[in-house]
């Protein structure tokens, strides 16, 4: 009878200490759940080992593959508040000016602990990369793919460094004719590449222009770079301007915009390949002019 009651007793203890393990990690937020406000947030969160940790996101939210499984709660233009707090997420990151700031504003006032993303150069994405591998309980893997990304980084852009400058055209989008000035995040990719844009001093990073004022610049390359989410778009008919260098000579790059235009570690694979693309249509223009 003793012993029963011994084995009853230890019972006991043992399932009191299971409930308080149970309830000491509930309280863990070394690795806090996320709301992620923005594709290019989501991505770099998979990247330090943080995507099991997303808990909502909004639209376009693609990449990886597994970040398609991730509940939507709202798109750029608006978020379903009702559903943040049925979330109670730990910790909200948010694309600073690609999230509606009105709701910003209302979750922040609602007690939610936000923190903001707003990433304008490669350097960026590296400090981005590290802050938030440390918020999430993911420094080490943080720090690691933040280095190997620096390094890369300084690689490419030694390897062109002293190339010879091309005249290219960035078409950001079509209808208006958009493209890319100083302050915006492609004209990265031209400076490194070596890439003259004839719109880079227009003081807003993102001007509308007319085909007017694209004729009088020669241009030898046109980057045109296109989205599998813009399935809609229908890119600028260049064909009908054979009066354009890159045109007669059919140098249009069409990259991968998602690739390019999010502010992820990604992108450094999209600025190897166009510099890699657009060093083909230098070469081109070499032995043409020899």
């Amino acid at each position: 009878m003793k012993l029963i009651s011994l084995l009853f007793t230890l019972l006991v203890l043992s399932s009191t200490s299971y409930a308080e393990l149970n309830k000491e990690l509930a309280s863990d937020k070394s690795k806090p759940t996320i709301i992620a406000l923005a594709p290019h947030i989501v991505e770099m969160l998979y990247d330090v080992g943080a995507g099991e940790q997303i808990i909502g996101t909004t639209s376009f939210a693609d990449y990886p593959e597994q970040a398609k499984k991730i509940p939507r709660i709202g798109n750029y233009v608006r978020l379903q508040l009702e559903r943040v707090i049925e979330l109670q997420p730990d910790l909200i990151i948010a694309w600073k000016s690609g999230n509606p700031s009105d709701d910003l504003a209302r979750l922040e006032q609602l007690g939610f602990n936000i923190i903001y993303s707003q990433p304008h150069s490669f350097e960026d994405i590296a400090s981005e990369v590290r802050r938030f591998a440390k918020i999430t309980g993911h420094t080490a893997q943080g720090e690691k793919v933040a280095t190997k990304f620096e390094q890369a980084l300084v690689k490419i852009k030694q390897q062109y460094q002293d190339k010879t400058e091309i005249t290219g055209f960035y078409e950001l989008w079509s209808r208006p004719l958009t493209t890319v000035a100083k302050g915006s995040w492609p004209q990265q990719f031209l400076n490194i590449c070596k890439v003259k844009n004839p719109f880079k001093q227009v003081l807003t990073p993102y001007p509308q222009i007319s085909i007017e004022q694209v004729l009088p610049a020669s241009v030898e390359l046109i980057i045109q770079p296109l989205s599998v989410n813009q399935k809609e778009r229908e890119a600028f008919n260049w064909e009908d301007w054979s009066i354009i260098p890159a045109v007669a000579n059919n140098q249009i790059l069409q990259p991968n915009a998602d690739a390019m235009h999010r502010m992820t570690l990604r992108s450094l694979t999209a600025l190897k390949d166009l510099c890699a693309e657009i060093d083909q249509t230098r070469s081109f223009l070499q032995q043409k002019h020899s």
